[in-house]
């Protein structure tokens, strides 16, 4: 197993057994914290583009990494930058070096660096991780794009009815007393829900300020964690986009590191973190006990519910003819195309629904208004 050898070089005898479903930056005894506000997703981009050309051109990796912290106005990013000179002139391997900073570098980093370290094609992975992130990038500004819209309609629907209650129903108050009896039951209603908001308006605003950090607090639980990921996986129309991301994401990495030469006990390792869905992150455990065991990788998908029968198919087939590593990058480019379609129609269809939602909200409250001046002037003439 190459990139165990590799990574334990710093740490411990090449013969050493280690245990290739942990994740590797957690056996090499490091441990340092950036603190909040560390480089993210843009500044790894940035980082791994630049070093990737300066490789391919030629220029060794500790003058390539000298030659980033000279041009790096980021002071963070410049620090990350020269701990990774230091440890790549001590003579450790950079996988090493970026397993230090794991809040900028993932696992998934890790392993597969290792591999093209001891394979000798470090500047392809730097390209095919480069290529990963702009993915997942972009699928990640095509769901933000799709909820935006309707989540503003949400907030705006809720402003205009608290405005309406507070501000538009108290000048009809009087008026409305008048004919109590004769009221409609919506407007009775928002009458008695404008009253209490104005008498009860702090304990009102405390209340839901306290219900929202409970509602915060609760979903990071250890069980509300669960009953979330349990919502992703089992809510209609949502549930297909959440499994075909997961599967994106996870196929992308296994497949990945298979093609650069990762054992399989590792790969699926590495793809536990790179899933936030326990639910999920327990198949692909599921999947690594079934490998260890001999029973092979297609075992485990034809035996989970929610995995697509394509999938089964073709894992099977790739199982079969040795390219499983091939086949799962396909299925990940697949999914990749068809998640841009599933939020693409979730969006197209999440306005209409959203819009007749607001409609209904203005022409309650607009009926609750109307309604009774339409019987006190009938009751005038």
């Amino acid at each position: 197993m190459a990139i165990e050898i590799k990574a334990q070089k710093a740490t411990a005898p090449a013969s050493k057994p280690v245990r290739a479903a942990a994740p590797l930056w957690s056996r090499l005894n490091v441990n340092i914290d950036l603190g909040s506000g560390g480089p993210g997703l843009k500044e790894r981009l940035l980082f791994v583009e630049r070093l990737e050309l300066l490789l391919e051109t030629g220029v060794s990796l500790l003058e390539a990494l000298k030659v980033m912290q000279l041009q790096t106005e980021e002071p963070r990013l410049a620090g990350i930058i020269g701990s990774m000179i230091d440890t790549v002139a001590e003579g450790k391997p950079f996988s090493l070096a970026l397993a230090r900073h794991p809040k900028m570098f993932p696992t998934t980093y890790v392993s597969l660096v290792a591999a093209a370290e001891e394979g000798g094609f470090l500047p392809q992975v730097l390209q095919q991780l480069r290529l990963m992130d702009e993915k997942n990038t972009r699928m990640r500004a095509a769901v933000v794009s799709a909820l935006s819209y309707p989540a503003f309609l949400v907030a705006f629907s809720f402003a205009v009815v608290v405005f309406v209650l507070v501000v538009i129903f108290p000048k009809f108050h009087d008026l409305f007393l008048s004919i109590h009896d004769q009221l409609p039951r919506q407007t009775i209603i928002l009458m008695f829900l404008s009253d209490f908001l104005r008498e009860h308006w702090l304990p009102t605003l405390l209340l839901c300020g306290g219900g929202l950090g409970a509602l915060v607090y609760g979903l990071k639980t250890p069980r509300g964690v669960l009953l979330r990921d349990q919502l992703k996986m089992h809510t209609p129309v949502l549930k297909h986009i959440f499994i075909q991301t997961y599967l994106n994401q996870s196929l992308t990495v296994i497949g990945m590191s298979l093609a650069n030469g990762v054992p399989i006990t590792v790969a699926l390792g590495v793809a536990q973190d790179v899933v936030a869905n326990s639910i999920f992150a327990r198949f692909l455990k599921t999947l690594l006990s079934n490998v260890q065991q001999g029973r092979g990788l297609a075992v485990g998908f034809s035996e989970t519910a929610f995995i697509p029968p394509m999938v089964r198919q073709m894992i099977s087939t790739g199982e079969q003819t040795g390219n499983v590593a091939k086949v799962m990058q396909r299925v990940a480019d697949f999914y990749a195309r068809e998640l841009d379609r599933r939020i693409a129609a979730f969006a197209k269809m999440a306005e209409p629904v959203m819009l007749m939602v607001m409609g209904a909200v203005v022409g309650l409250i607009v009926s609750a208004l109307i309604l009774p001046i339409f019987k006190l002037s009938r009751a005038v003439h």
